[in-house]
């Protein structure tokens, strides 16, 4: 799930991963909560563009620009980015199932961060993968903070200063430094939050104006608010 609120409309999207007649797409939601698009074809999996389908999409994020990221592939049979202009144009893709610069494995979710990179957390190869926003060019991987866990979430925090990774099994967030321009660097972990057993965060968010992370958590069956003390992120503006 997505709200975007973009200079042209506020907008909730969601990923429709089920099997069922209604499953397998994208679907965009009005401020009120009427559906008026969707992407893909109800209920048929798929790897086409022209129709564009999709096999359990994972996740989206939408750019102020309208520009949308979708990562497919939540076990389906695609693992694949896509990058959609706000008409629809496919713009560019890349990935495919493996372990290789641009494959995935359980490409999971998706954000953009403040710089133009493109961030996936690359779920079954343990690792979160970046490339570049304009032409989808591989920017290299974080594979050195995951070997216990793959990661199920990855968002940035306001400041830029920050990657908020949820690992799923060990119900657990990690708060990794966020690179410079230029190469990305290896991964470092600068705090973690441990979350009660079998909590089991799926996908976050974070608000852009206050720095709270809202975790979807699946085992709780729940959705829980995190507010940052200045305390511990001093970098955070609020």
């Amino acid at each position: 799930m997505f709200a975007a609120s973009t200079p042209q409309e506020p907008a909730v999207w969601i990923t429709d991963v089920g099997s069922g007649p209604f499953g397998h797409t994208v679907k965009k939601y009005d401020s009120f909560g009427d559906l008026v698009q969707v992407l893909g074809t109800p209920g048929q999996s798929g790897a086409g563009l022209n129709p564009l389908q999709f096999d359990s999409p994972s996740e989206l994020y939408v750019e102020d620009s309208g520009d949308i990221y979708v990562v497919d592939g939540d076990g389906g049979l695609n693992n694949r980015l896509i990058k959609l202009s706000q008409d629809l144009t496919v713009l560019w893709l890349r990935g495919e199932r493996g372990t290789g610069p641009g494959e995935f494995h359980v490409p999971h979710s998706v954000t953009v961060d403040s710089l133009g990179r493109v961030w996936v957390a690359d779920r079954g190869n343990k690792r979160v993968q970046a490339f570049e926003r304009d032409t989808g060019a591989w920017l290299g991987a974080w594979d050195d903070c995951f070997a216990e866990e793959g990661p199920s979430s990855v968002r940035f925090t306001p400041d830029g200063q920050h990657a908020v990774v949820a690992q799923l099994n060990l119900s657990r967030l990690l708060f990794l430094a966020a690179p410079p321009v230029g190469s990305i660097g290896s991964c470092s972990v600068r705090r973690s939050i441990q979350l009660a057993d079998q909590v089991s965060p799926h996908l976050l968010d974070v608000s852009g104006r206050t720095g709270a992370i809202y975790v979807a958590e699946i085992g709780a069956r729940q959705v829980q608010k995190y507010v940052p003390w200045k305390s511990y992120f001093p970098s955070f503006h609020f």
